[in-house]
Parts: structure tokens; C-alpha cells; sequence
């Protein structure tokens, strides 16, 4: 069955225009209740979101949906998508879901969810509640609608967890960290896992409006942490995207440092203790210089599809422990069950402290290739597999790059975007090619 609603991560899109309307969302969670009864009589659901203004709507009809077919719904307010993750598997909860858009901009909103394991669910559950939203809905009688509930102290509980994964016998004493939390969930969680670590903390992009998530902030936009770092003297820079999920990283000198970079550097730090790190997890947009710098330590590693949930399915796979993007979606399986910003933030600052040296010299033998990416926007409908002369473009680039770069051309699983993605030594050859893939993609 091909998911008509479902994409990458969960179900995303503009606000007021289909799905992302509140009587679909209504349907959504009456279907997923619907689901859940299936194999248990009174399945509870845990529900967190960001800080969209959209938030509001669309957390009122999930509830209702969820009631309606018979689950009870525990709110838990504004929270990280990792927080819902660990708060649904610590609650025993059947299900945990987040209203969020991620790091879309702010007209846009979504919803995706964690099984009672804190996971992201397989294809299947997704398909299952697709074909659930087909057929007539079946309302819970009056004496078995669901209940709804809050969660005192979700942020706390949370705090807490985050700062149970940093070791217990280093401290952040005497660093300062610039924190920005894109205006998102983790804005009233994040300055405070740092600060009762000990950290001197910057708080920036932590004051929402409702309608200024992702805007100018966080780790799509981190030039606004670059210049913090340098205004206030910090040591460290940490940019969490809306739903704090993404993590990029700043460092003394004003230098940005990428999830691929981060990812080299757990790995790096596990060898460096004498831990087993048998392999790693990237996937197809990751630098090609992670790939030869762990070679040269003899870690094998491995390319999933975009997105953090192919990530966690090869991981499961191969029970290796590391994986990640070079967005910034990093995933440590010992520390959490789903990529967590701050977690893989505190891994990083643990790294540092420990050795007692500078992140660039821990990063310094990954040479990044130079990596262009550009975005050519989709008609509706528009198949850009049966644009010939993309296809054409494409190949011919492929074999001018050789052995020294790489090709990706992609559809966006949240957007209405192709992707075009050009990796080579040279970073005017791989600008130049990138251009005519897209070129050719826009002519299509």
C-alpha cells in the first residue's frame, strides 16, 4: 500500500490547507485510536507539541479523535519531540505524539509518533491507520469514551532525564554555553539542563510568540549563534531546531560544526575510551569524509534513506549504537531511543571536558568535501523521475565527478522540494554541477 498521508516524518504540511486541518486530524486520531484498540482494550496516549500558534487547534481535535474511539490522552504541553519520546516509554504509555512541523517555518505544522518503546513506528502502523481513516468511523459509547488529562511537571521530568545521560563525575563549571532554542519546544528546557550542569548560560531564540518558531534562530539559521558565541566570549554555541530534535554546534572561534562532524566525533570519543564502535549509520546526504575517516579507524559504515527513522532501522538491524545526519539529527541508542538534541549536545560537551581539548581539534580528521545543495520547488503532482532531461544532466555529471564526488538527487519527504545534492573535492566543480542538475530540473 502506498502512504497517501504519511511521509518521512509522520504527517506535514501548511496550516489550513489539507491534511493539516482540524476536522482530518479529528479523523487521525479517532482511526489511530481505532488502531490501538485493537490490540488493547484502553490504550493511553501521551500528546506534546511545539510552540506554534496551530498547536492549540490541532491538539484539541487530536484529543477529541483519540476520545472518540476510546483512549485516554495525557497532555503534556509544550515539549520536545525526544521529551515525548522518553515520557511515553517512562509513563508505559501506548503511544506518544508530537504536533510540530520540526524545523518548517511557522505556517506549517505536523504530526508523528513514538511507539510505547519511545520509537519511531514502521511502515505499517502508518499504513494500518491510513486504511482506519477509509472506513466509517465507530464512536465509543458514552461509558467508554476516553479521559484527558495533564502531566504535572513534563519539562521537569524531562530535565531530568537529559542530564542523566552526561557522566556524573564531569561538570559544565566555568564553561560558557550560548543556548538557542529556535523560539521551539525546548525553550523553557534547554537554557536549564546546561545551567544545572553548572554552565554560565546565553540564552538566545528562547522567548516564542507562537508565531516566530524557526524564524532568523536555531539550527536551520545558525548564523544568529555564531554571532552570540562571539559577542558574549563563549566557549560553546548549541542551536536546537523547533522541536529540538537537530542539533548544530558553534565553538570558541565562531566555528559551525554539522551533524556529520558531531556523529565522527561520538564515535571518535567511544574509541577513544575503549569502547566497541562497530559501526556507524549515516545515510545518502552524508559527507563522504566521515565515511573515509572512520574507515582509516576500522569502523564500517553504513548509508540509510534520509531521515532519522531509516537511521534507527538500520541501527536496529546491525544493534550498532551510532548513527545520524548531517542536519543534526543525532542518535545515540545507549542514551536514548530517538535522536535528542540536548542529549547528543551533552555527549559532545562530555567529549570536550573529558580530553580537556578544543572540539575542532577533535573533529580535525574529517576533512569535509565541499557539499551544494540546492532546492527546485515540485509542481503538484509533478513526477520528476519522467524529466529526461534531469536524467541526462544527472549522468553526465555523475561521470565527470568520477571517484571524487557524488550525486543525489531526491523528492523532500515534508515538503514539496527536490533536492539536488553535489559532493566533490573541488567546491567550484560541485556548485557548478549542482546549478545545471537544477536547471535541468526546473526546465522539466
Amino acid at each position: 500500500m502506498t502512504r497517501k498521508y504519511f511521509g518521512t516524518d509522520g504527517i506535514r504540511g501548511t496550516v489550513g490547507q489539507p491534511p493539516i486541518t482540524p476536522d482530518f486530524v479529528l479523523r487521525l486520531g479517532h482511526a489511530v485510536g481505532r488502531v490501538l484498540r485493537r490490540t488493547e482494550e484502553r490504550p493511553t496516549v501521551l500528546i506534546g507539541k511545539d510552540t506554534r500558534l496551530s498547536g492549540y487547534m490541532l491538539e484539541s481535535a487530536l484529543e477529541s479523535g483519540l476520545n472518540s474511539a476510546g483512549a485516554d490522552v495525557v497532555l503534556l504541553g509544550p515539549l520536545p519531540t525526544p521529551g515525548v519520546a522518553y515520557l511515553t516509554r517512562a509513563q508505559r504509555a501506548s503511544l506518544g505524539v508530537v504536533i510540530s512541523a520540526s524545523h518548517n517555518p511557522f505556517p506549517d505544522n505536523g504530526i508523528k509518533f513514538f511507539n510505547a518503546q519511545g520509537s519511531k513506528l514502521p511502515d505499517a502502523w502508518e499504513e494500518a491507520v491510513e486504511q482506519a481513516m477509509e472506513e466509517p468511523p465507530v464512536w465509543a459509547d458514552s461509558d467508554t469514551l476516553g479521559r484527558a488529562r495533564r502531566l504535572d511537571d513534563a519539562a521537569g521530568r524531562y530535565i531530568e532525564f537529559c542530564k542523566s545521560t552526561f557522566d556524573h563525575d564531569l561538570t559544565l563549571r566555568g564553561l560558557r554555553i550560548v543556548v538557542d532554542a529556535a523560539h521551539g519546544a525546548a525553550y523553557h528546557i534547554a537554557p536549564k539542563v546546561f545551567h544545572e550542569l553548572g554552565a554560565d548560560v546565553v540564552a538566545i531564540g528562547c522567548a516564542p510568540d507562537g508565531t516566530n518558531i524557526n524564524h532568523e534562530v536555531g539550527a536551520t539559521h545558525p548564523d544568529a549563534l555564531v554571532r552570540a558565541v562571539r559577542a558574549n566570549h563563549a566557549d560553546f554555541g548549541i542551536a536546537l531546531d523547533g522541536d529540538a530534535d537537530r542539533l548544530q554546534m558553534v565553538d570558541a572561534a565562531g566555528h559551525l560544526y554539522n551533524g556529520d562532524q558531531l556523529l565522527y566525533l561520538m564515535a571518535a570519543d567511544r574509541l577513544a575510551r575503549g569502547e566497541a564502535v562497530p559501526g556507524v549509520v549515516g545515510t545518502l546526504m552524508t559527507n563522504m569524509a566521515v565515511e573515509q575517516a572512520l574507515a582509516q579507524r576500522g569502523v564500517q559504515f553504513v548509508r540509510a534513506k534520509v531521515g532519522d527513522r531509516y537511521v534507527l532501522e538500520a541501527l536496529h538491524q546491525r544493534r550498532w549504537l551510532l548513527g545520524g545526519e548531517g542536519s543534526g539529527h543525532l542518535l545515540a541508542l545507549d542514551r536514548h531511543t530517538t535522536g535528542d538534541g540536548l542529549v547528543s549536545a551533552l555527549q559532545v560537551l562530555q567529549a570536550c571536558v573529558r580530553s580537556g581539548k578544543p572540539l575542532a581539534e577533535l573533529v580535525q580528521d574529517v576533512a569535509l568535501f565541499p557539499q551544494v545543495l540546492l532546492n527546485v520547488r515540485l509542481a503538484p503532482q509533478q513526477d520528476w523521475r519522467a524529466n529526461t532531461a534531469l536524467a541526462e544532466a544527472t549522468r553526465a555529471v555523475q561521470n565527470e565527478l568520477g571517484q571524487d564526488g557524488r550525486v543525489l538527487v531526491r523528492a523532500s519527504g515534508t515538503e514539496p522540494l527536490l533536492r539536488v545534492m553535489v559532493e566533490a573535492r573541488d567546491g567550484q566543480q560541485a556548485n557548478r554541477c549542482a546549478q545545471r542538475l537544477a536547471d535541468a530540473a526546473r526546465a522539466g
